[in-house]
């Protein structure tokens, strides 16, 4: 006699439902792409726009569903999310080995410079920029908004609600001033 589908799944393991968003995704990044060959070739401003709320939506909807399937519907086991620990876990530790490279590439290169660059570092064709103007600034204000967004945090865990919208209020604007900065 077979187990009706009442009883439950036979196994662990969070089996999603068919969903929309991977296409959509996918339409959205070749928006974007073909949004940003037509704005190099000044042929249409206005596709980018479009492909950006393509992409926000995408990520909003597939993560609202992601959400409900955690919290409101339960599908997500010990097993499942174990599984979401381990791939963030990996996922950090490609961000750590691609930073790793990264640095790594720069520091040969600017201790030991090759014929390819003139044997001399910086090279002789790039011009450098004070590092104690802007960099500097943009730095303090990325440093004082991990402070600001530390401070709403422990606010928020001994309930004080006004200290935790005060700090992320903070957070938000320092991260506003960070980007107008980056921009500029």
């Amino acid at each position: 006699m077979s187990q009706s589908h009442a009883e439950g799944p036979k196994q662990p393991y969070h089996l999603v439902e068919p969903s929309p968003w991977p296409i959509v995704g996918a339409v959205a990044a070749g928006t974007m792409a073909v949004a940003f060959v037509f704005y190099m070739h000044d042929v249409t401003p206005w596709l980018m726009p479009v492909g950006i709320f393509l992409i926000l939506l995408t990520m909003a909807m597939w993560w609202r569903d992601v959400i409900k399937e955690a919290t409101f519907q339960g599908l997500h086991t010990p097993v499942v999310q174990i599984g979401l620990r381990y791939g963030m876990a990996l996922f950090i530790a490609s961000e750590v080995m691609f930073f790793a490279a990264f640095f790594w590439a720069y520091f040969n290169a600017s201790l030991f410079p090759t014929d390819a660059i003139g044997n001399v570092w910086p090279p002789k064709t790039i011009r450098t920029f004070d590092p104690l103007s802007l960099p500097l600034l943009n730095t303090l204000i990325l440093l004082t908004s991990g402070v600001t967004v530390t401070w709403a945090h422990h606010a928020l865990r001994e309930g004080d609600r006004q200290g935790m919208l005060q700090g992320l209020a903070i957070t938000i604007l320092l991260g506003l001033s960070f980007t107008g900065v980056q921009a500029f």
